[in-house]
């Protein structure tokens, strides 16, 4: 993975971190915590080729219901 690469990944993430905060009333640093303990970070690492291309709603959408599925309870 070049630098290039790197930072698009890095900036798609704080988006997504942003959003989720934002979504569910929660700061940053609490939407980062969550995400990580319940494999979101992981997930947007994994599937950045897909996710990125989707609307920011449904990325969202999408780290709910896997960390959900993980024993999150954020809803």
């Amino acid at each position: 993975m070049d630098k290039h690469e790197l930072k698009n990944r890095i900036e798609y993430i704080v988006v997504c971190v942003s959003e989720f905060a934002r979504r569910f009333n929660l700061t940053n640093q609490q939407a980062y915590a969550y995400l990580r303990r319940f494999s979101g970070i992981e997930l947007i690492m994994k599937h950045y080729g897909i996710m990125h291309t989707l609307p920011l709603n449904d990325a969202v959408e999408s780290l709910q219901i896997l960390c959900y599925r993980k024993g999150g309870r954020v809803i």
